[in-house]
């Protein structure tokens, strides 16, 4: 069964299909990128954000909570998390895969390194002009230029 339902005007046409057969997704057809799209991407985002993920230590499995979760970074072409426990869990998923499944609170702050943005204690600067994330276990990561003018301009730092 197959039921569609379309609202709008002349300003945006709004279409929800409700298939119990398909695959759901969510499509967005504009002329640009807007606050709203950036809101609805947020939504959908957090909707298939995960929960928790699985964490290897030696011979220990563990169910890492993401909330918990200080950082994801690569160190030796692995990825790890650094949990709040002080402890690294090796995690059996790429980088880009996390991203995509990580609340809003997780950011890029280099090319090895995703953070949440909840953990970190104090930015740290050096004299070459440097700036290091510092998280509460003690775990600390240089952020990229790049990634920390985006960091300053989203907040306000």
């Amino acid at each position: 069964m197959c039921i569609i339902k379309s609202t709008g005007g002349d300003k945006m046409k709004f279409r929800l299909i409700i298939d119990k057969e398909k695959e759901e997704e969510v499509v967005a057809t504009v002329h640009e990128r807007t606050r709203l799209t950036d809101e609805i991407e947020q939504l959908v985002a957090r909707e298939g954000a995960a929960d928790e993920i699985v964490g290897y230590d030696e011979d220990v499995i563990k169910l890492l909570s993401v909330d918990e979760v200080e950082a994801f970074y690569i160190e030796d072409g692995k990825t790890y998390a650094s949990y709040t426990d002080k402890k690294k869990y090796r995690v059996r998923l790429h980088l880009y895969e996390l991203e995509a499944m990580l609340p809003k609170n997780f950011r890029k702050i280099n090319k090895s390194n995703i953070a949440n943005m909840n953990h970190i204690v104090k930015f740290r600067t050096s004299l070459n002009g440097a700036v290091d994330a510092l998280f509460g276990s003690g775990f600390s990561d240089c952020i990229s230029r790049r990634c920390f003018a985006e960091l300053k301009r989203r907040y306000s730092l």
